[in-house]
């Protein structure tokens, strides 16, 4: 019995896999048709920094799972998010599109917020559904709630979705329920919202959500929608969205004080064992080696935090920010028998990740600007990365500066700086919230081989012909994106209507503390 005497369904029905029915072509053609179009496995973690993986040099990180990836699969050194904030660059990995071409800016989406993603953007889900693949959603969508669900991923050519349709803080901490229940929040989180719910499509089966039972509940809907697709033979999509490292941390019974690096490292591990629960799901139906698994973070960590925040390693600033710390992101491609186990240096972004895929399950590109390159033969070890620069966007970003930074070749520029809340605490004054928006001319000039902590201006003293001749090239690339660049219609800057919150009974009162509901 739900609130007011309204009765809920069973938690455990609403977490059943729908049926997913084959297209209407004879079971041969099927078959033959889905081993020429690989699984894909898209994790995205939350806040996770460049440094905060073992594979990526953290002493105490307990990330087996994914370590094994990174040595088994494809590392890469040099990989971007589109944006230093989740909203935009999320949109950017499902759209193949810098997000101020969807109008996905200033900063992101609230729990009422009016905008979306655009419904008439293109996602890599529709792209691949159209291809004849199942696609699923698990975890955080953070890319608009609005009038009744009209944003959720049901809308965006996902056929099934359990997760938040937000950030977990985006609501009040003390009702996350967080593992051992006597756990302090660290922080307020925003008060005046209502708790965080859990959706299955575009309902909501739990409010406030139970974090310490997500990692267990996101398992078995991904075994199970792994499972049927292996039995129907149907090639899919499963985007696995973490939440674990994004503040406040959370982990299960399971995890929770299991680790030397305290809550984070808590929550980092139970995120590494979710990727583990995959690539076991995949090996126990026989997919392992026909599945792409893509491992990579939204952006960089929120520092903000401290210790609870993440660690950029050796780059500079964290989220919120343009410079390596805010966007340069671990990232790792795994495909036995296709990808060989290596390391990479050439540049790639989540711009790439649409393109790519598409290519490799022969799908039509969308007939709109694209901003990714097809990163398969770089994958699969026949040629180099197609991607020559980076655009750094703040995010707040105006045409009236363009992108704060570009990345060409081994150089990067800044033309603007500006601090962020998200990466305060640090030594560092250039990375605080209270550090102006700072216009460089000529703009500070590094070389990221050779120094990718952003320490070292080559502007300064006398530089060398190539270094001119480096800054030359980069203020043409930006000139040239500025001039073919065109601003989407703000979707972030529609404004909240509180009546937009998802509530599980909503003509209750007072809101929002009326908004509770719980599983049978």
């Amino acid at each position: 019995m739900g609130p007011h005497g309204r009765h809920r369904p069973c938690l455990l029905l609403l977490l059943l896999p729908p049926l997913l029915p084959l297209p209407p072509v004879r079971a041969a053609a099927a078959a033959a048709a889905a081993a020429a179009r690989p699984n894909f496995v898209l994790v995205l973690a939350d806040d996770l920094g460049f440094g905060d993986l073992g594979s990526y040099g953290h002493p105490s990180s307990a990330t087996p799972h994914l370590d094994r990836l990174a040595a088994r699969g494809l590392r890469f050194t040099d990989f971007y998010s589109s944006a230093a904030v989740c909203s935009p660059s999320r949109a950017a990995l499902l759209t193949g599109r810098l997000p101020v071409r969807s109008g996905i800016y200033p900063g992101v989406f609230e729990p009422g917020s009016r905008g979306g993603l655009p419904l008439a953007e293109v996602t890599l889900a529709e792209l691949l559904k159209a291809r004849g693949y199942a696609t699923a959603m698990v975890g955080k969508w953070h890319l608009g709630y609005g009038n009744n669900g009209s944003f959720l991923p049901v809308h965006q050519g996902f056929d099934d979705f359990l997760g938040v349709p937000y950030s977990h803080d985006q609501g009040p901490c003390q009702n996350l329920t967080c593992f051992p229940p006597d756990t302090k929040c660290f922080g307020t989180c925003e008060q005046g919202a209502v708790a965080v719910p859990l959706l299955r499509g575009r309902g909501i089966v739990q409010q406030p959500v139970s974090l310490p039972a997500l990692a267990p509940l996101y398992g078995r809907f991904c075994r199970d929608f792994i499972a049927r697709c292996a039995r129907l033979r149907r090639p899919f999509l499963l985007y696995y969205a973490s939440h674990h490292t994004h503040y406040p941390q959370f982990a299960s019974r399971e995890f929770a004080g299991a680790t030397r690096r305290g809550p984070f490292g808590d929550a980092l591990a139970e995120f590494d064992g979710a990727v583990g629960q995959l690539l076991q799901a995949l090996q126990d139906n026989g997919l392992e080696n026909s599945t792409l698994v893509f491992v990579t973070s939204d952006n960089g960590p929120s520092t903000l935090r401290m210790a609870r925040g993440g660690s950029a390693g050796h780059l500079r600033c964290g989220k919120g920010t343009t410079y390596e710390g805010g966007m340069r992101e671990p990232a790792l491609a795994y495909w036995p028998g296709r990808i060989a186990p290596g390391v990479t240096h050439e540049l790639a972004s989540t711009l790439d990740i649409l393109p790519t895929l598409a290519a490799l399950a022969g799908a039509a590109l969308p007939q709109v600007a694209l901003d990714g390159f097809d990163l398969s033969p770089l994958l699969l070890g026949q040629a180099k990365s197609p991607r020559r620069a980076v655009f750094f966007f703040p995010p707040a970003p105006d045409p009236l500066y363009g992108p704060f930074a570009v990345r060409l070749g081994k150089y990067k520029a800044h033309y603007f700086t500006q601090g962020s809340f998200h990466s305060d605490t640090t030594p560092d004054q250039a990375c605080h919230g209270l550090t102006p928006l700072t216009p460089h001319l000529p703009p500070l000039l590094f070389d990221l081989e050779a120094d990718p902590a952003e320490n070292y201006d080559l502007l300064q003293g006398r530089p060398g012909p190539e270094v001119l001749q480096a800054l030359k090239d980069i203020t043409l690339q930006k000139v040239l994106l500025e001039q073919r660049l065109q601003f989407g219609e703000s979707q972030i800057g529609k404004g909240q209507d509180p009546a937009l919150q998802p509530c599980c009974a909503p003509n209750c009162s007072p809101k929002p503390s009326c908004c509770r509901c719980s599983p049978q």
